[in-house]
């Protein structure tokens, strides 16, 4: 009987959280670290039944699948299918962009029977070789990147993060609109090419964006929307990411041993994810991914899970919002899952105006993954505190935060072609 009892008791409480979820009035963001409650982060290396992971066979074989599972069913839900043999479109290649220092092709995914996802990519024209590249997705169109004319504009209605044809004053406008955040010239010098695709191609970012997205094909009859612990708009970008992966695999100029992962904000969260259960990505970096990204949710600084799912319920699992008042309930944080990255090289990133995304929070949590790194043999953050404003660190998990505010800069990018170079022409 007391089993029994515990295990409705056990039912019975995310029920509950989740109805008062309702009910509950979101509190005022802290920003006071005298203020962040009291709290004890999950071990990553104690398995769920208790024993202590001390090997790497335990960790692979058993404590890594485990955590892999507890961020599928409690954060960013499980994806229910497959689809695999993607049919892909090369639409154009420019052996002469960028005056004359690039190649551009621009290539198309698709995912049946009405979606794609239209791919950008820009390597240097002088490599001798395969070269490695930064993928990222991004959040305007890939037309917003830069001024190249001849970048094919992407389907998106600039404002509302709809699908459907812009208009041609639209795209104008737009045209390189969002090119500070990605230095594609300076990127191209260093030797690295650039993959980007628009986000709203897997799953536009709105609530309703499920009837426009990947999620929808996966549906079971009579379903409306994906079940409790199924994916959510995070997960469908991150799975976008692996079939970007996929194609990048087939490209003979493309080095796909070395691709590093890179996202920003809410894509900083997707790349994370992504790099997490896919381990063909060679570099993991988020930049200022705060809440539900790097940073550690039981801190209860800045953005919580409460107004996160509050604002932005599509983005996880159902399960996820349950848990938003109870954050000490959940059987994972977020330093967990920095450690899925190991031992591969992980960059996390923040910037001193951006409290909403809790630097310091960020840098705790990379310092949790610290132990799973030297578990299997590797310096994982090199430090103990946290480091001054542009001092950086860096180990197998390297760290900055930079003066500024919630952006993607040009300091961003060259500590992390640095550590690009660190990583990969050291092999």
């Amino acid at each position: 009987m007391t089993g029994r009892l515990s295990f409705l008791l056990s039912a019975l409480v995310p029920a509950l959280a989740a109805a008062a979820l309702q009910a509950q009035t979101v509190p005022p963001a802290n920003y006071d670290e005298g203020k962040v409650p009291r709290y004890t982060l999950p071990d990553p290396l104690v398995l769920n039944d208790g024993q202590r992971v001390t090997d790497t066979a335990t960790w692979r074989g058993k404590r890594r699948p485990e955590i892999v599972h507890l961020f599928e069913q409690y954060v960013y839900g499980k994806v229910p299918g497959v689809l695999s043999d993607l049919p892909v479109d090369v639409r154009s290649v420019d052996r002469n962009a960028l005056g004359g220092t690039a190649i551009r092709t621009q290539v198309t995914i698709h995912f049946m029977p009405h979606g794609k996802i239209d791919l950008l990519i820009y390597l240097p024209k002088k490599a001798h070789g395969p070269s490695p590249v930064f993928l990222g997705l991004n959040f305007d169109g890939n037309h917003t990147i830069h001024s190249d004319p001849g970048i094919t504009p992407s389907d998106v209605q600039i404002g509302s993060q709809q699908p459907g044809k812009p208009s041609a004053e639209a795209v104008a406008k737009a045209r390189g609109a969002s090119s500070s955040r990605w230095p594609i010239e300076k990127i191209i010098a260093r030797g690295y090419g650039v993959a980007t695709a628009w986000y709203g191609d897997i799953e536009p970012d709105m609530q309703g964006g499920l009837r426009y997205g990947v999620r929808k094909l996966f549906l079971k009859r009579g379903q409306t929307e994906p079940a409790d612990d199924e994916w959510g708009a995070i997960a469908a970008w991150a799975w976008g990411l692996s079939r970007i992966m996929d194609y990048l695999e087939t490209e003979h100029d493309i080095d796909a041993r070395h691709v590093a992962l890179i996202g920003h904000s809410r894509l900083g969260k997707t790349a994370l994810w992504a790099g997490a259960q896919d381990e063909r990505f060679a570099l993991v970096i988020s930049n200022d991914s705060g809440c539900g990204g790097a940073s550690l949710a039981r801190r209860q600084f800045g953005e919580t899970p409460a107004r996160i799912t509050t604002a932005f319920p599509h983005w996880f699992c159902k399960n996820y919002r349950k848990y938003a008042f109870h954050v000490g309930d959940l059987p994972v944080d977020q330093h967990m899952l920095l450690a899925l990255v190991a031992p591969r090289p992980l960059y996390v990133a923040s910037a001193e105006e951006d409290r909403w995304a809790d630097p310091h929070g960020e840098f705790l949590s990379a310092k949790g993954a610290d132990p799973v790194y030297r578990l299997l043999g590797t310096i994982g953050l090199p430090v103990v505190e946290m480091p001054g404003v542009e001092q950086p660190v860096a180990g197998a998990i390297s760290y900055h935060i930079r003066h500024g505010k919630h952006d993607v800069t040009d300091y961003d990018w060259k500590q992390y072609m640095d550590c690009a170079d660190r990583s990969f022409k050291s092999k």
